[in-house]
């Protein structure tokens, strides 16, 4: 028998048309994947991947066993997983351990299934597989030649195991691709953070307070879109030179606690920890929405909410209402997980076909570079410059090349003012 753990196998069919329509928009890693099915660069290669499984998953799974990886699978969200999606990668012979709703013990049994396989490259979202083969299945680090992280917030946990002499194996910062954060966290953390809000509440948010914790890329992409549904933008943030950045994009800035007494909807956005505090959520006004589209479920203070509030309920699939013990009630998003895969289905496909190139050209940067030493490196300038030019191609767009001339000229110090 297959190697698999899913819901419910029968929701293949459905998973299979969603994997369909997510292909059909991302052009760039469908030209990867037919290049990779030509070469065969991973022939051999057991890979192990903690990602969201959604259907843009899906395509990169794909692109990877085209090009001769042997893959297994896990969710790194225990709501983010589309288990038609998976049930339609189990059909297909992957080694897939995901389902929505998972506990947090069954969530580490599926990152351990997949350590099972001794994958030689890992590919994460959160850090959870590699900290995961760090802390507990050090059994398997000699084999592994290296790894990629998706998100701000996993590579936060694997540069500080890199300055304190602990990272065995070198990962590559996909995130830090040019070609991923200035287009998945800006543009794709904005649209698919607001479509999960809407899913949840069917608010209006024309005329709404939207308080926006952290101006990273992931917060530029959510206050641009929120403004651009007709909500009044308020940044919260500790990094001076962002909270500037955000006064100069004509957003207000103010303290948290500030912003608390005036908001309507809370959204952090940083990779920090309890930004959403106590001391916040009793100045919230009554009927106040709080959500995350950071990666883990700790930015908003879940043990904070409890112990303020008499009683809770779940009003709406992925809101529940807790009500405080002054009577005033506050709605939180998804769990307090993320609420653009939980409440809805993340980014879209076009935005990720560039995020999951820079993956599968990076798995295959590995395979041909098995000697880097244990650090975090950046992705390769010409992997970005090549995902670019392919998505420029993809969309259909030229550009200018530069003249002979004005390639000296910018090699060269002798030529000024004329």
């Amino acid at each position: 028998m297959a190697d698999y753990r899913v819901k419910d196998l029968s929701l293949a069919g459905s998973g299979e048309l969603l994997i369909e329509w997510a292909s059909g928009r991302m052009p760039v890693l469908k030209m990867i994947r037919e290049r990779f099915e030509r070469e065969r660069p991973l022939e051999g290669l057991r890979v192990g991947a903690c990602l969201h499984v959604t259907k843009e998953t899906a395509v990169l799974v794909e692109a990877l066993r085209a090009g001769g990886a042997d893959v297994a699978l896990c969710g790194s969200n225990p709501l983010s997983t589309q288990d038609e999606v998976a049930a339609a990668l189990a059909r297909s012979g992957v080694k897939v351990y995901a389902w929505r709703g998972e506990t947090t013990e069954e969530y580490y049994w599926c990152v351990n299934k997949v350590i099972d396989h001794e994958p030689v490259i890992t590919l994460d979202d959160g850090a959870d597989l590699v900290s995961s083969i760090h802390s507990r299945r050090t059994e398997i680090l000699d084999g592994i030649m290296g790894g990629t992280e998706e998100t701000t917030t996993g590579l936060v946990r694997l540069r500080a195991m890199a300055r304190e002499g602990k990272l065995r194996y070198p990962i590559i910062a996909v995130n830090d691709a040019y070609t991923k954060y200035l287009f998945d966290n800006r543009y794709g953390t904005g649209q698919s953070t607001i479509d999960g809000i809407l899913r949840a509440t069917n608010i209006l948010l024309a005329g709404k307070r939207f308080v926006v914790c952290g101006y990273g890329w992931c917060g530029r992409g959510l206050a641009l879109r929120a403004k651009g549904m007709g909500a009044n933008v308020i940044v919260t943030e500790v990094d001076p030179l962002r909270a500037l950045e955000a006064v100069m994009d004509g957003f207000q800035v103010m303290p948290l606690l500030e912003a608390a007494e005036v908001g309507d909807i809370f959204i952090t956005a940083t990779g920090n920890i309890h930004v959403i505090r106590k001391e916040h959520m009793l100045r919230m006004r009554d009927g106040a929405i709080i959500g995350n589209s950071g990666h883990f479920n700790v930015e908003v203070s879940l043990p904070d909410l409890e112990d303020i509030s008499v009683s809770k309920r779940t009003v709406r699939p992925n809101l529940e209402e807790y009500i405080l013990k002054d009577g005033r009630r506050l709605y939180l998003l998804a769990e307090g997980r993320l609420v653009n895969l939980t409440s809805a289905e993340g980014h879209p496909s076009e935005v990720m076909d560039m995020s999951f190139s820079n993956q599968a050209l990076c798995v295959e940067y590995i395979a041909k570079n098995p000697s880097m030493k244990p650090q975090v490196y950046p992705v390769p300038r010409e992997i970005d410059e090549t995902v670019a030019r392919l998505k420029l191609s993809g969309l259909g767009v030229r550009i200018d090349r530069m003249t002979d001339e004005q390639r000296r000229y910018l090699s060269s110090w002798e030529a000024g003012t004329l």
